[in-house]
């Protein structure tokens, strides 16, 4: 998987901001084939944002490519902008190639009149990040030759409606410079024969539609990244004491490493006997259990478990979907999963959070002396904090805090297993467990949400979608039994 040279290409804003995120994303965002991408959702999801903030910024429609700004349209989408490098760097001449989501009337001069554009960007998170600086001013450098007058800033939104935020970026030298060497830097990469290396932290890597194709590489390097708890810092710190590999930590003295890291903290060293054990059960393909306690007492006696999935849109702030899965245990059809029956509770914030707590007591309250599991702490904490704004009593809430089992933290404290990744989707599935629809996340799911809801662009709501969600949420009920199982059969046989 060689560059081949292509040097007559454009530097792109996209190419910008690929490389500002991963270095190895831009390059085979230009070198690799196309058909190795994998979908994902959250790109399809950042266009709907990017869309209601927009129209929350603007009086009406607007208008298209550059009739438009002859016009003086308030705002203006399709503009391609196109421009040279004509400083002294090693980059002069080169082509630069911008396509601004949004530009923006402003009072100011231009070659159509006494008004002027500036370039306009949808920022997802809470504050401006470099890649949105370096978009926007890639995007005023270009519109200053397009339009023929100044571009002193650039804004950046978020939200919609009343909750619109905007914030304006002064385009000044000092961007300018990062600028241009980010793009000396972008350029000296793209043009390497070899991509740049995996970047240190890979938990982003899962929104990239290159993921496939730095997965197969992490796993054959045996990246320090793919032993499941090593995140960005204590890689650097174990490349620091010369491990560099999965297979270099699987080798390590536990003693000695804990002496090695005792440097960067106790906390760290403290780490080094669990780490080495996790990377020796992924070498070697095992499981290990960790002591000698049930994982699941709750489920020795109980007349069965509900199994409890929320499906969230986190932007909005809206669990749109609390999903159980009621599975009895009567003793004589012991955990029958043709027996499971779906009650999936689904919520529309116009009704209120009050009618959603109601429903949910009601339904806790039919099955009183059942455990509810769930997979991670999400489930809980929306939960027990939904149930504290509804004032409900310090006994009940703890009554509440009792029945939750989170399945997740009961399989990290009682066992390690040769997978880089303890998500629901990775144990679920070395468990066997398959999704009828593949392919699928929460991502997808907020997607189909948005498009039932018919908001935004994804205004084509119908009833399909909604369908999808809830056999979506169903499946990851049965996978956090699946794995909930496989955990009560290691009790089982302590017994």
């Amino acid at each position: 998987m060689g560059a081949t040279p292509l040097a007559d290409k454009p530097l792109t804003d996209r190419l910008l901001r690929s490389w500002v995120r991963c270095r190895r994303r831009a390059w085979l965002d230009r070198h690799a084939n196309p058909d190795d991408r994998l979908y994902t959702a959250h790109r399809t999801l950042q266009l709907d944002d990017q869309q209601r903030s927009f129209v929350a910024l603007l009086p009406g429609k607007p208008g298209h490519g550059l009739a438009a700004c002859e016009r003086g349209d308030t705002g203006v989408v399709g503009v391609r902008l196109r421009g040279v490098l004509l400083d002294d760097s090693a980059l002069k001449g080169s082509a630069l190639e911008a396509h601004p989501p949004l530009l923006e009337r402003v009072k100011g001069s231009s070659r159509w009149g006494d008004f002027a554009y500036r370039p306009v960007i949808a920022r997802q998170g809470r504050r401006l990040t470099r890649e949105h600086r370096l978009q926007l001013a890639l995007a005023g450098r270009l519109l200053v030759e397009f339009q023929g007058g100044p571009v002193p800033d650039g804004l950046a939104v978020a939200g919609s409606g009343r909750r619109l935020e905007r914030e304006r970026l002064p385009l000044g030298n000092s961007l300018n410079r990062q600028l241009d060497d980010s793009l000396l830097r972008l350029s000296a990469d793209l043009n390497r024969p070899d991509p740049p290396a995996l970047v240190a932290d890979r938990r982003k890597c899962t929104l990239c539609s290159w993921r496939g194709l730095c997965n197969d590489v992490a796993s054959q390097e045996g990246h320090l990244s793919e032993v499941s708890g090593i995140g960005a810092k204590r890689r650097e710190m174990l490349q620091d004491i010369g491990i560099n590999s999965l297979q270099a930590l699987a080798a390590a003295n536990p003693k000695e490493l804990g002496g090695q890291l005792k440097r960067f903290g106790d906390q760290h060293a403290a780490m080094a006997a669990p780490l080495v054990a996790q990377a020796r059960v992924q070498r070697d393909g095992v499981v290990e259990r960790l002591d000698a306690l049930p994982a699941l007492p709750e489920l020795r006696n109980a007349p069965g478990v509900l199994l409890y999935d929320i499906e969230s849109d986190p932007d909005a702030r809206d669990d749109f979907l609390h999903g159980f899965v009621r599975l009895p245990n009567d003793g004589v059809h012991s955990w029958d999963l043709t027996r499971a029956t779906y009650h999936p509770l689904l919520v529309l914030q116009e009704h209120g959070e009050k009618r959603c707590w109601q429903r949910i007591q009601r339904f806790l309250a039919t099955y009183p002396d059942w455990p509810v599991l769930h997979y991670g702490e999400t489930e809980s904490l929306a939960l027990l904090n939904m149930a504290k704004r509804q004032g409900v009593s310090d006994q009940e809430l703890q009554a509440l805090r009792e029945r939750l089992v989170d399945v997740h933290a009961r399989l990290r404290a009682h066992w390690q297993l040769p997978l880089s990744s303890y998500g629901l989707k990775a144990v679920a599935g070395w468990r066997g467990f398959k999704w009828g629809q593949s392919g699928v996340d929460g991502a997808r799911a907020l997607l189909w949400w948005r498009q039932w809801r018919g908001e935004g662009v994804l205004a084509r709501g119908s009833s399909h979608t909604l369908r999808w969600i809830l056999a979506y949420n169903r499946d990851d009920g049965l996978a956090t039994w699946a794995v909930a199982q496989w955990l009560l059969s290691g009790d089982q046989r302590l017994d």
